[in-house]
């Protein structure tokens, strides 16, 4: 694919922008009762590490910052680092910044921070994660050009192997299997990869035909296949049974999305006590509990969390910060 020029990313971003401006008129009445978070807590001393311990990843004013697990309001370890969006594990992060005005990149970062590989990608940067080991980093962007799309852009979801260098570069290169049959379809898009433990299997969103459907990957096959409609954003727990997702409200975005939650098992949904709509990939703090970004009217980010299993209600968790994870070990 030929990069963009920067005449089309800006088309891109104009039309992130007005989606985003759509669906946040769906959900505003949504998100009502919603109080306004009090002011970050100042820096703490202290080194920033990726080394699994009882602390969370945040984004904070586009720096890489860490808190602690059991104050997670309170002070926090900010660094040098730049990024839009950010995961770990197992002491492998992944950063998705800018590398120019209009140019953005990949970067694997070791526990220290230390750029283990670099790469550009051909957009706007919207998901990234980490599998379990430490081994595959996948991000997610935005681009535009498609000529199938209506709403001038589309994404590119791509998978590194840290240890051998392998890359995909994007999901539509793998045979899809959709309701058991073998599909092909241009406007087939993926977005929000999530890895299980064996460092083969993956969960992701794949879009075609105006539907979203949950699929399961098989990197080793090169094949994805259709679990179910209208799930988007997954993130798998830390046991593997369940999956966290933003479920859109009768199945149209333009009203905004539930967070929910899949039981694998039994592919039974529940919702969260989380009533404002959530455009987030969450992340599991561990097997009970689910945090994720919301955004205030003036469009500071806040990380909230939720218990998974529908009970209790959703608490502010760090304020003034965005792209959280669970600094665990594989």
């Amino acid at each position: 694919m030929k990069p963009m020029s920067n005449g089309a990313r800006i088309g891109v971003l104009a039309a992130a922008v007005a989606l985003l401006g759509g669906v946040a008129a769906g959900y505003t009445a949504l998100a009502a009762d919603r109080t306004a978070a009090p002011a970050p807590q100042a820096a703490a001393a202290g080194t920033l590490t990726l080394t699994p311990g009882p602390r969370l990843l945040t984004i904070t004013d586009r720096h890489l910052a860490s808190v602690s697990a059991t104050d997670p309001a309170g002070p926090r370890i900010v660094s040098t680092v730049e990024c839009l969006r950010v995961y770990a594990a197992a002491g492998t992060g992944i950063c998705l910044r800018p590398s120019s005005a209009w140019s953005y990149e990949v970067v694997v970062l070791d526990a220290d921070l230390k750029q283990r590989q670099a790469f550009a990608v051909p957009g706007l940067p919207n998901r990234a994660r980490v599998s379990p080991s430490g081994r595959f980093v996948a991000w997610t962007v935005f681009v535009g050009g498609d000529s199938y799309t209506s709403s001038g852009f589309s994404t590119r979801t791509g998978i590194l192997d840290t240890r051998t260098g392998t890359t995909v570069n994007t999901l539509e290169e793998f045979t899809v299997i959709r309701d058991g049959a073998p599909y092909r379809n241009v406007d087939v898009n993926f977005w929000g990869v999530t890895f299980a433990a064996d460092d083969n299997r993956f969960y992701a969103t794949m879009s075609t035909g105006g539907r979203r459907y949950l699929v399961r990957g098989d990197l080793a096959a090169r094949t994805v296949e259709t679990l179910r409609d209208n799930v988007e954003c997954p993130s798998l727990s830390p046991d593997g049974t369940r999956i966290a997702f933003k479920q859109a409200i009768d199945a149209d975005p333009t009203k905004g999305w539930r967070l929910s939650v899949l039981d694998l098992a039994t592919m039974r949904v529940t919702q969260t006590a989380e009533r404002a709509s959530v455009d987030d990939q969450a992340a599991w703090l561990d097997g009970a509990s689910l945090a994720y970004t919301l955004r205030q009217d003036d469009g500071r980010p806040d990380v909230w969390s939720v218990p998974a299993d529908g009970s209790g209600a959703p608490r502010l968790l760090i304020p003034g910060a965005e792209s959280p994870a669970a600094l665990t070990s594989g």
